[in-house]
């Protein structure tokens, strides 16, 4: 679909660090004036925003679409995950390239390049997760890098004889980070004691999806965080813990900031949305329709906890962890609830979920909502500002948010393709009226009107200066000294 000459009219441009009111003007898929009183060029379609914000288009830093996981996929691809995604807002998602042990890191990403290109509506990137650790990983992370567009890199701490890395290979893989100029990402728990709490749990005869959050408590994701941190300290490598679960683990890390430490704490919209009792209820779909790791936590207060740090810069960033499973997939796990599928939802309804519970509650201004839901995204992961801020050059991703509107979550309405939504009755409020991806309408008073395929890769360049600037001066003023000695 080729770009539209758009004026937008009478909003309030809204920024990280400034809201002001400004039309804005959209030629060949960027952002070409911003400024009061703009003339619309002759066949431009003019977009009356008057009453509401004009944002920037949501990222979205967590996603896997049509996953293999657990034997089986992700029922949501890159085709419905982005039609949802750009239903609520979000325009560009960064998805994980997951490699199975001893797989080619390159030969996996251009799998997942083959399912994303033809069916992908929003941009996207990708992240690539290292499961195992040789000389021929080392060098393909280098070659990534340079040709392939990828600056980060996940490391899980779980799943114990599948993709877990052991202290050893962590090491290793912050250490080469910190030379090819990556992020360094973690999916903190602590393999090897969620084991045994697995075996205790079901030796209390406990089978069902509560099974799963029993073996999983807080202490497990802060331990793993705080080692995490420990190691990539050391290294002086930048470290992002992704989908922050707990209240433990989210104070782990703004001390760790507070100490100096180069780390960023990415909540996800369903530890922000909800808490995770859920997993007793009394029909196991539901219950199971909850279950992803780290769990949703018990205590009632964790979602306000988050979002009250996400407000006030403890927390950086959001994401979705988004990863759809439907009923019959969930259902491998009826009878144990280790062989459930990992997943929730999350991509559609982040944008409305963060917004209601933080600005429309009182806890967050406008500004920090952008910051959050889009311009640190793309400072941290080094595609600012072609992304993440509405200014003359950027890339057209606007949405027109009208935060007055108000929607009742449902798995009935909702655009995935997953059967279950957690939000589930959810009221939120904070609606997009209007979509622009590349500079085309693409959410049109709600219509979508989404093409397949026209999403692009956004390649992503190392050693980003907001994640970087900091430890490249440690590295030149923090050098060990030797001590010389009389004998």
């Amino acid at each position: 679909m080729s770009s539209q000459t758009i004026l937008i009219k009478g909003g309030t441009v809204v920024n990280d660090d400034i809201s002001f009111k400004s039309d804005v003007l959209i030629e060949n898929g960027l952002i070409k004036d911003v400024g009061e009183n703009l003339s619309a060029p002759e066949h431009a379609t003019v977009v009356d925003a008057t009453g509401n914000l004009v944002i920037p288009g949501g990222i979205d830093t967590h996603t896997h679409m049509q996953l293999p996981f657990m034997g089986e996929i992700a029922i949501d691809d890159f085709y419905t995950g982005t039609r949802a995604a750009l239903a609520g807002g979000t325009t560009m998602i960064i998805d994980f390239v997951i490699p199975s042990k001893g797989q080619s890191l390159l030969k996996a990403y251009d799998q997942w390049q083959e399912w994303a290109k033809p069916k992908v509506c929003c941009d996207y990137s990708f992240h690539v997760a290292i499961t195992y650790w040789t000389e021929t990983v080392r060098e393909e992370m280098t070659e990534l890098v340079k040709s392939r567009g990828v600056n980060s890199f996940k490391m899980f701490m779980a799943y114990k004889d599948s993709l877990m890395l052991h202290d050893e290979d962590l090491i290793h893989v912050f250490a080469h980070c910190k030379k090819i100029g990556a992020l360094a990402m973690v999916h903190a728990e602590n393999g090897d004691m969620v084991a045994e709490l697995q075996k205790k749990v079901k030796e209390l005869g406990i089978y069902g999806p509560e099974g799963h959050a029993y073996s999983r408590p807080p202490e497990v994701e802060c331990e793993a965080v705080h080692r995490a941190i420990t190691l990539s300290s050391l290294q002086h490598c930048p470290l992002y813990v992704v989908h922050v679960m707990s209240k433990q683990a989210a104070d782990m890390i703004v001390a760790a900031r507070q100490q100096g430490k180069v780390v960023f704490g990415e909540p996800i919209a369903a530890s922000l949305g909800i808490d995770g009792n859920q997993v007793f209820h009394s029909c196991w779909r539901h219950a199971a329709g909850h279950v992803l790791s780290p769990p949703l936590r018990f205590d009632p207060h964790t979602p306000v906890h988050l979002m009250e740090l996400l407000a006030s810069g403890g927390l950086q960033l959001t994401g979705t962890d988004n990863c759809t499973f439907n009923s019959r997939q969930k259902a491998l796990g009826k009878d144990d609830f280790t062989k459930i599928p990992n997943g929730v939802n999350g991509v559609e309804d982040r944008m409305s979920v963060v917004w209601t519970k933080g600005v429309h509650e009182g806890r967050m201004d406008i500004c920090r909502f952008v910051a959050v839901t889009s311009t640190n995204a793309a400072k941290i992961f080094n595609m600012y500002p072609q992304k993440g801020r509405i200014a003359v050059g950027s890339d057209a991703d606007i949405v027109v948010w009208n935060t007055k509107k108000s929607r009742i979550i449902s798995k009935d309405t909702h655009h995935q393709a997953v059967d279950f939504n957690i939000f589930e009755g959810m009221k939120v409020f904070g609606v997009p009226e209007y979509v622009i991806s590349n500079g085309v309408i693409v959410v049109d008073n709600g219509n979508l009107k989404i093409n397949k395929g026209s999403g692009r890769f956004i390649p992503r360049q190392p050693n980003c200066q907001h994640v970087y600037s900091l430890l490249r001066y440690r590295d030149e003023t923090q050098i060990p000294q030797k001590v010389e000695r009389n004998e």
